[in-house]
């Protein structure tokens, strides 16, 4: 049939041989109808199988393995045709339960159909065993969500993977299981998509192969592309912006912190807002109602944008206090010196140290969100106000630069800004450069900067002298209190104190 019409033919039968499907293409290729997936689950096949021909005489295609990864098939089969009508030869392809560093299927050709000596049904049982228990193993961390991380960029391999580090680090902060990563080279040209289908094919199987069920760009992806990718891959898809709101969410505690969370979420969400049924128009009806033809969609953003303004008049009022807090401290007379730097370079843990407080302290990226004060004594009577606040990190999504404007505030009444460095960070330089350029964006770069290297502990001590000579800064650690002294002496001296004990 398929010869005399000059069309490929497809069958998509079920495991018990029943027809599901029957698809007429084009002499080139076939177009798949939307399968409802027969079996639930991530890590479960989809129970369907395609057999079809190809006219061509040419082996399964990348079009075909697209099929097979997107709908989970069992297995996808093709017959050559010949001109007669007579298949010379079929090819088989299934996926593979481990990543071999292919492309993640196995093939299976025979001469003829007749000849392809092999128990599909014990294949895929088979291969569903080994799926699950390769599932259940990663079960066993107790994590709920497991991901898997994809970059693609242009940007020098080094920098690429050192943004994936970063990108892990978030996940971990997150509560997320890392199971696997994957860095695309951008490919050369305007495109219309951030990967190309092939691509999303191969993440495809490698999600399945590992049992996860989220991918994490570490680009920002437009609303269109999370739901083609979220279509294609039937998996969750988020951004790093998006990963970085989120751990905000989580760790927020105060009032503040949770309204400025909660408005870059709502300024993410809503321009991501699309409209799942063009097919009707729903009216809102009664007095005050914007009239006929709202639509779902329409409501949904006035919501939003409603809850957004909400938001910021609550935010006015917290800011109208906090400015009533530094007046305060301002009218006591003592200086202020906040603490800034890169997320996770030690600033908590220099905090707690310097004034013996319990300020939240971990190994992780964005610890601490809500400015912390304390006061800091020194001799001769003198004392400071110390403040500590939320770290920076490239490419902080500007959403949540305008919404921790209240917050940053407090570094514009600051007399002094310790900007502290994880001198044993590979990147740190890259890291000075994020925040020093965060600062100036906030109009802070004209405030008096001493940089501070921290964790000098744990790099060489002829290195660590060389930096604090490079950059100006004073270098120690946060976890020895010993190695505080010329940090005492430096921010005397840049607050002006005499020995007499006048301030400047």
């Amino acid at each position: 049939m398929s010869a005399e019409i000059g069309r490929q033919i497809g069958l998509i039968l079920d495991r018990s041989g029943a027809v599901v499907s029957v698809v007429v293409g084009d002499g080139r290729r076939l177009l798949l109808p939307e399968l409802r997936r027969q079996r639930g689950g991530l890590i479960r096949l989809s129970g369907l199988r395609l057999i079809h021909t190809h006219l061509a005489r040419e082996a399964l295609n990348q079009d075909d393995l697209n099929d097979l990864a997107h709908l989970r098939l069992d297995l996808i089969a093709a017959l050559l045709v010949n001109e007669d009508g007579r298949p010379p030869a079929v090819e088989v392809a299934h996926l593979l339960p481990a990543n071999d560093g292919g492309e993640g299927v196995a093939r299976l050709s025979a001469p003829n159909p007749h000849t392809l000596d092999v128990d599909f049904s014990e294949l895929i049982r088979s291969l569903e065993e080994e799926l699950t228990r390769r599932q259940k193993a990663v079960q066993k961390t107790g994590r709920k969500d497991q991901a898997v991380l994809v970059s693609v960029s242009d940007a020098p391999r080094i920098e690429a993977e050192d943004s994936l580090n970063e990108l892990e680090e978030l996940s971990r902060t997150a509560g997320l299981q890392v199971l696997g990563r994957r860095l695309f080279r951008q490919r050369k040209g305007k495109s219309a998509h951030v990967l190309s289908q092939e691509r999303v094919s191969y993440l495809n199987i490698q999600a399945l192969q590992m049992g996860a069920d989220l991918l994490i760009f570490d680009q920002d992806l437009s609303p269109a592309e999370i739901s083609r990718l979220t279509e294609q891959t039937q998996l969750r898809i988020i951004d790093r912006t998006q990963l970085i709101l989120d751990i905000f969410a989580q760790r927020a505690q105060s009032r503040e912190g949770k309204i400025q969370v909660e408005m870059a979420q709502l300024n993410y969400l809503l321009p991501r807002l699309v409209k799942k049924n063009t097919m009707m128009s729903r009216l809102t009806g009664g007095i005050g109602g914007r009239g006929p033809g709202e639509t779902k969609l329409e409501i949904n953003r006035r919501r939003v944008r409603e809850r957004i303004d909400r938001l910021k008049k609550e935010l006015e009022t917290v800011k109208a206090q906090r400015t009533q807090r530094r007046e305060r401290r301002a009218r006591v007379g003592l200086p202020i010196v906040s603490i800034v730097g890169y997320t996770n370079a030690g600033k908590s843990t220099l905090l707690n140290n310097l004034t013996r407080s319990q300020v939240l302290a971990e190994d992780r990226l964005f610890a601490t969100l809500d400015p912390t004060s304390r006061r800091l004594r020194f001799p001769r009577d003198r004392a400071i106000i110390i403040t500590d606040t939320v770290g920076f990190i490239r490419d902080l999504p500007s959403d949540l630069i305008q919404a921790f404007a209240a917050t940053l505030e407090e570094l514009d009444s600051a007399d002094l800004l310790l900007h502290i460095i994880d001198a044993s960070s590979p990147r740190f330089e890259d890291h000075v450069q994020t925040v020093e350029g965060l600062l100036a964006e906030l109009d802070l770069a004209r405030k008096p900067i001493l940089r501070v290297l921290n964790k000098v502990d744990l790099i060489e001590p002829d290195l660590a002298a060389n930096l604090a000579r490079r950059f100006e800064a004073v270098a120690l650690s946060a976890l020895d209190p010993e190695t505080f002294p010329p940090l005492i002496e430096e921010i005397q001296h840049r607050l002006g104190w005499t020995e007499a004990g006048e301030q400047g």
